[in-house]
């Protein structure tokens, strides 16, 4: 980008995201300013933005796991953002929670990610995430009326594989992960199998494996995309190590690791635990951020 381009973009950075702020910022050629919040002995929450706005496109960095306790100071900051004569306001969430809600699966539930694409669309000119869970609902064009793009980690975990990872054997936790993890493999050229699983609880899985007696030269990777408590990923380790293949390698897109996931799954023999960094977290080792730049830029052109 030009520099008088680049002039035009202000990088706002959530707290829990200064890393990344940095690394996006160094991919935009913009510095990264951290967002100034207030919290009030009541708990409400003071926002402070800087005061050069006029004319800008503000980019607010803010991964949304734990939306609960990021939604309202998000909002307040967009709306500041503009107040203050911002000329587009974009989200980037690496990370976009509430995603898996994504249907009414018993009565009286809410379709929290038709709800939380409503608010958002109303504060903000345009979202930039990373692989959202996408199921039942298979385009960010079917609950937003804002443009939307979703990044593919696609590439960064390609590259990362290919560097790190000799002769890997690609293991999808269930079929949901299927044609992502089969075009993984297509890319490395390397082989893949799907686990069924069957959840009792949100910390109650069954793996049921498929025959692994003729991989043994190779070492297992298990591939998903959101690793909250891990006990997918933690029984498929444990079996594995049955089976008598090499530690496996764990990675995830988005390592939200509630609790002792990451301890579990080191625990449980993992050799390594990886991640790209749209969550800040120990695991990060794959950087989205390039890829997150690339996206950004015709939406600050516009």
């Amino acid at each position: 980008m030009a520099a008088d381009t680049n002039a035009q973009i202000v990088l706002l950075t959530f707290p829990g995201n200064t890393v990344a702020g940095v690394e996006l910022g160094a991919k935009l050629g913009v510095p990264s300013q951290r967002l100034e919040l207030h919290a009030f002995p009541d708990g409400e929450t003071l926002v402070r933005l800087p005061n050069e706005l006029t004319g800008r496109c503000v980019l607010l960095l803010c991964s949304l796991d734990h939306l609960d306790g990021k939604l309202l100071p998000l909002l307040l900051t967009a709306d500041a953002a503009r107040d203050q004569g911002a000329r587009r306001v974009g989200l980037v969430a690496p990370y976009l929670g509430y995603m898996r809600q994504d249907s009414r699966f018993h009565s009286g539930e809410a379709v929290s990610a038709r709800t939380v694409a409503a608010v958002l669309e109303r504060h903000v000119d345009f979202l930039i995430t990373v692989e959202p869970h996408l199921h039942r609902i298979h385009s960010l064009a079917e609950l937003y009326h804002i443009p939307a793009h979703a990044v593919s980690a696609m590439p960064a975990i390609v590259d990362w594989m290919r560097r790190e990872v000799r002769q890997p054997l690609l293991i999808g936790p269930d079929q949901e992960s299927s044609h992502w993890v089969a075009a993984i493999a297509a890319e490395l050229e390397a082989p893949y199998l799907i686990l069924d699983k069957v959840r009792h609880g949100d910390r109650a899985v069954e793996i049921l494996m498929p025959e692994l007696a003729g991989w043994t030269g190779h070492t297992p990777v298990l591939l998903d995309d959101i690793l909250a408590t891990a006990q997918t990923m933690i029984t498929a380790v444990r079996q594995l190590k049955q089976h008598g293949l090499p530690d496996p390698v764990c990675v995830a897109v988005h390592p939200i690791l509630v609790g002792d996931a990451l301890s579990g799954l080191l625990a449980a023999g993992a050799a390594r635990v990886v991640s790209c960094n749209t969550i800040a977290q120990p695991s990060n080792a794959i950087d989205v951020m390039p890829l997150i730049a690339e996206a950004v830029k015709p939406f600050c052109h516009k």
